[in-house]
């Protein structure tokens, strides 16, 4: 009985690591499987994210003038300009309302020019100033050129004597192109 006691408890054994092993290898298929599926959902996040982040990017609206013909500030009054000009805008919100400004963007921009001499705007320095200015110059009708404050040892304090909060607001025109640039 002994031997048959011995022989009927051997195969319980034997049954028992098969299903250890069996119920080991499962589990490692499952944590696979897991491992596996978080991976791949954190690579469709971040490919998700990437998208919408090329999403945010504005293209710009580009709205070009018509050009311009000025005279310019040289001595004996005989030096003129002629201008394309082409500007980059936010969007076309922005080009909507800056076509309603147009006689008086058109005004400011050929006053500011006639201020400048040949020999100025030859030079580079002196075309990148200028596309700055301008810059300034049609953003103001739409608020985005105002005077900033001065600083607090120039005397602006708000009403309790402290400084004032500064913030700059954003010019809605990123860039003055010049489409063309004939000085005679």
């Amino acid at each position: 009985m002994a031997a048959s006691d011995s022989a009927g408890g051997t195969p319980p054994a034997k049954n028992s690591k098969k299903l250890i092993l069996i119920g080991a290898v499962v589990v490692l298929l499952v944590v696979a499987a897991v491992v596996v599926f978080l991976v791949m959902m954190n690579q469709r996040q971040q490919q998700d994210d990437e998208s919408s982040k090329a999403a945010v990017v504005l293209v710009p609206t580009f709205l070009p003038l018509e050009n311009l013909v000025v005279n310019l500030a040289d001595p004996g009054g005989d030096r003129f300009i002629q201008l394309g000009i082409t500007l980059e805008l936010q969007d076309d919100k922005v080009a909507e309302q800056i076509k309603q400004f147009m006689p008086s963007i058109r005004d400011g921009i050929l006053r500011l020019v006639s201020q400048h001499t040949a020999e100025q705007l030859l030079q580079r320095e002196g075309k990148e100033q200028l596309a700055a200015d301008i810059r300034k110059e049609v953003a103001r009708p739409l608020g985005g050129a105002q005077r900033q404050p001065q600083r607090a040892d120039e005397g602006e304090f708000d009403e309790f004597g402290e400084d004032p909060p500064r913030r700059r607001p954003s010019n809605p025109v990123r860039r003055v192109l010049f489409s063309s640039f004939i000085i005679q």
